[in-house]
């Protein structure tokens, strides 16, 4: 039986190219929950790339684990682009990898501050630089939680491609 996890992303690849990079990932999760190191997990081999993550489903956690700004929780919020970066940094540097992301966002089945259903915030900081990718996803909390998943397996992807 095969890791329904991995099904329709590249996870593989992910592995492989951060492999062949000579480079390790590690996540702050909070609407996926630890999905997406499972999800890299699922992958043979996963062990040389997959330094280890961080689910900070509550928001003191986003603080106390991941080293968010207690201002920024105050004045952005749990479900922000800044939150998703400094997620990402705080995995990065929490777990001793190249590479950080962090997952943020609103899963449903109800808004959360005023953000949609399907709002996701994905941080990226690695060794050069770091970004932020707004999702707008659909469909039940599922969907949208392995959506950010997926976006999130091929936007690092991305970023380990480019040379």
């Amino acid at each position: 039986m095969t890791d329904p996890l991995v099904d329709g992303a590249p996870v593989a690849e992910l592995v492989s190219a951060l492999s062949a990079a000579g480079q390790t990932v590690a996540t702050a999760e909070s609407l996926t929950a630890g999905l997406l190191a499972a999800t890299v997990a699922g992958v043979p081999g996963a062990s040389a790339v997959l330094r280890g993550g961080l689910i900070v489903y509550a928001t003191d956690l986003k603080s106390r684990l991941a080293r968010v700004d207690d201002e920024l929780l105050r004045t952005d919020g749990p479900v922000a682009a800044s939150t998703a970066e400094q997620l990402a940094v705080g995995a990065r540097e929490q777990c001793g990898a190249d590479w950080g992301l962090g997952l943020t966002g609103v899963a449903g089945p109800d808004s959360q501050d005023g953000h949609p259903v399907g709002t996701v915030y994905l941080g990226l900081a690695g060794p050069q630089h770091s970004e932020v990718v707004r999702l707008k996803l659909h469909g039940d909390r599922w969907t949208i939680r392995l959506g950010a998943v997926h976006s999130a397996v091929r936007e690092l992807l991305r970023c380990v491609s480019v040379k």
